[in-house]
């Protein structure tokens, strides 16, 4: 007998998380069984060291319902999601974490809001409690600044915790940019959403992946990637340091003329030629930022690469899989 088509797709990122995956599927496997609905778990490695990519096989060979996608090399979790969104099969998806601080148990009350008619169903955090203070207010101001100056608003508390209906799915599955701010996206493709609150759980074993390092890139792309006030401030910049100059040359023409030549002072010099160097380098920066990523984009690579596939998935529009002579 055929196995009956998933009508419910969970995709789940993965990078060196051998020590989750079994506890990770021992808790959803039930949840999704009371869902009532035919399902697949879709594990994307992104380029694991460990043995992740070993209790993915073992896991589909336990249970031909979990699939798994291997990335060639790391391509970081934006492009895994994307991978997984690309290889869903289900009417709806849901992308969670693997560390188990997304409560699987929540996508019960996310189908029974999907049943309603909603599209766009998020996870929302009750408390960062678990971030340090640095973290919080790091991550309060990006989304301040992201409110005010970005295409769309992010709905307070949201990350990638979420279910999506596949007209949801469909349209992220179009937009191939490669610097990626999944949530960013998830809010600027609307259709009807609402939010679920949720606590997060301890990661049940491991550490987190995302360095304040990458937090930075990542914010950076996420504010780039919606947002174009970062050269229109450069703009103000240069206007406002004009207007000082030109305030600057009148006064000295008019000093000059009063009281006759003045032997200029030698720091004064120094400090104006370095200040006004490095607003000049800073704003270069932020255009070779934008540069860059329009760089990147006409190159026109794929997003990821795929050097195996475990069990059958759906195909990805434009992934290359290097075992097909990619």
């Amino acid at each position: 007998m055929a196995e009956p088509a998933p009508q419910l797709t969970v995709v789940a990122p993965v990078f060196n998380e051998a020590e989750n995956i079994d506890p990770l599927l021992a808790r959803l496997r039930p949840v999704l069984e009371r869902c009532g609905l035919p399902y697949e778990i879709i594990l994307v490695d992104d380029g694991s060291q460990d043995g992740t990519l070993g209790h993915i096989r073992a896991a589909h060979a336990a249970d031909p319902r979990v699939r798994g996608l291997s990335f060639s090399r790391n391509f970081g979790k934006e492009i895994a999601i994307a991978a997984g969104l690309d290889a869903a099969r289900g009417a709806a998806v849901v992308i969670m974490d693997s560390d188990l601080q997304h409560p699987p148990e929540t996508i019960e009350q996310m189908v029974a809001l999907w049943r309603q008619g909603y599209q766009n169903i998020y996870g929302v955090r009750r408390s960062r409690s678990g971030d340090s203070r640095v973290r919080q207010a790091l991550t309060q101001r990006f989304y301040r600044l992201f409110d005010r100056f970005g295409e769309t608003a992010l709905p307070p508390g949201a990350g990638d915790f979420r279910l999506l209906d596949r007209v949801a799915v469909n349209a992220l599955n179009r937009m191939r940019e490669r610097a990626r701010f999944s949530k960013g996206l998830y809010a600027w493709i609307g259709f009807k959403s609402i939010g679920v609150p949720f606590d997060v759980a301890e990661r049940a074993s491991g550490t987190s992946k995302f360095t304040y390092s990458k937090l930075t890139r990542f914010a950076l792309d996420g504010l780039m990637s919606f947002s174009t006030i970062p050269l229109m401030v450069w703009t103000f910049v240069g206007v406002v340091i004009s207007v000082i100059a030109l305030a600057m040359a009148l006064y000295f023409v008019g000093q000059t003329i009063l009281y006759g030549v003045d032997v200029p002072g030698f720091a004064t010099l120094v400090v104006s030629v370095t200040f006004f160097a490095g607003v000049q380098l800073l704003s270069l920066g932020v255009l070779g930022e934008y540069i860059g990523r329009i760089f990147a984009e006409v190159k026109g690579r794929p997003l990821y690469l795929v050097a195996e596939s475990i069990g059958e998935t759906g195909g990805p529009p434009d992934a290359q899989s290097v075992t097909d002579g990619a």
